[in-house]
């Protein structure tokens, strides 16, 4: 904002296009906190009614712009009509922190996931958008949501929008790149995941080979690690030590590591324990920042009944796709007709099978034999995820699922897989 000589703020209409700071990884704690919130939403009503109850009063609100959001959901409702979607968004902020303080000012939404439930409540999908996507960001709301504080802009990293006007500019800027109205966000910053990687005894992720990354002091031996605290966060930091080194290698890492801990936490031996779900909920609801109409245990009753019937081999983990910026270097372009594809797929609730399969990411066989991978960064990696989502190819063409292309990569949430570690060169 440019300051006046009354000391007003005027709207921002000129923005500095300079390098942003190197990226702290340790905002990519957001993906372990959807996971958390997912996981809990499948377990069941009276679960998730137990673990938040006497949480939610504490949580930090924020209202999103209209028509994003819809009012809160009424006491008593067990569960949300129709489809909906959920963003997480993970922040760098070192403010208030307590788990790294290294002077780094500002904030930037590193991690950013779009949750979709199918309006028959049998699907969910989860869309990682990479950090590195440039794309144009809307006018967004400034203080106290202010309209038009902050003007549009052709074309911007994705990771800034939290920057230049918080959780709402993201939602409107995900929601303008997809087409999917967005109902419900929810911002989380890095202090949580220490502590929700502790409450479940660690995430068992499987390593065909060692991973050794300097850059995050992350030092595994191949075979099954069981990941928790710092160890956790430097797993979810590493981009240097997995794939080709890039920003979407690091997703379809972090994808291992969310569907070994939904298939854990999904467990009976953790949702029968209330004390693990307790922690689990309280690490996350303790550091997050909920739009308003989400933060009531009659929401969190609401999705629990929504979607705790549905199966993990329904539960989709892909990424958007994109490639290589024609002319900034590091920077990603959104691969908009496959992209476009992958909207309509999701947002038509029809099952699909995932063709993709991420730079280093291999299937988990008997004998943790890894598949080839193949794929250059920029989400444009091939390979195949095993399986289906919620469909089988019996029926008619409008119950078979889709085969989604090679370069729209991800996994389902049954789907045991393993990090290969650092594949390209």
């Amino acid at each position: 904002m440019a300051q006046t000589q009354n000391g007003s703020h005027e709207p921002r209409t000129n923005v500095r296009h300079g390098s942003l700071r190197r990226s702290s990884a340790w905002a990519n704690a957001g993906k372990v906190a959807l996971t958390a919130v997912l996981t809990l939403a499948l377990s069941s009503v009276a679960v998730v009614s137990y673990a938040v109850l006497g949480l939610v009063n504490d949580v930090d609100t924020v209202d999103l712009v209209p028509p994003s959001g819809p009012e809160a959901i009424g006491a008593g409702q067990q569960s949300i009509d129709g489809a909906f979607s959920i963003l997480l968004v993970g922040s760098d902020s070192r403010q208030g922190q307590k788990s790294i303080d290294d002077g780094e000012q500002g904030q930037l939404n590193d991690v950013n996931l779009l949750l979709h439930v199918s309006e028959d409540h049998k699907i969910a999908t989860v869309i990682s958008f990479p950090r590195d996507l440039m794309v144009p960001i809307p006018s967004c709301p400034g203080p106290d949501g202010q309209p038009n504080y902050y003007s549009a802009m052709s074309e911007q990293q994705i990771n800034t929008t939290l920057m230049y006007g918080g959780l709402p500019c993201t939602v409107l800027t995900i929601s303008a790149l997809t087409g999917i109205p967005i109902d419900y966000a929810g911002l989380i910053t890095f202090d949580g995941v220490v502590a929700m990687s502790n409450a479940i005894g660690g995430v068992q992720v499987c390593l065909t080979q060692p991973i050794v990354d300097a850059h995050t002091n992350l030092d595994l031996p191949a075979g099954l690690n069981n990941l928790e605290g710092l160890e956790a966060l430097q797993f979810l930091r590493t981009r240097h030590g997995v794939g080709d080194g890039g920003d979407t290698s690091r997703i379809s890492n972090q994808q291992v590591f969310m569907s070994a801990m939904m298939r854990q936490v999904k467990s009976a031996d953790t949702l029968t324990n209330p004390v693990k779900v307790y922690s689990l909920a309280s690490a996350a609801i303790k550091n997050m920042q909920l739009s308003s109409n989400m933060a009531t245990v009659s929401f969190l009753q609401g999705i629990a009944g929504a979607v705790k019937d549905i199966d993990l081999d329904s539960v989709n983990f892909v990424q958007y796709p994109s490639a290589r910026h024609p002319y900034m270097a590091g920077r990603l372009t959104p691969d908009r007709t496959n992209g476009q594809m992958l909207v309509d797929v999701v947002m038509s609730g029809r099952p699909f099978e995932i063709t993709g399969t991420g730079v280093g990411v291999v299937t988990k066989d008997d004998g943790t034999t890894p598949s080839t991978p193949g794929g250059t960064d920029g989400g444009t990696s091939g390979g195949t995820s095993g399986g289906t989502s919620g469909g089988t190819d019996s029926g008619t063409d409008a119950e078979k699922p889709v085969k989604l292309p090679t370069n729209i990569t991800g996994q389902k949430a049954s789907d045991e897989t393993c990090s290969a570690g650092r594949t390209v060169f």
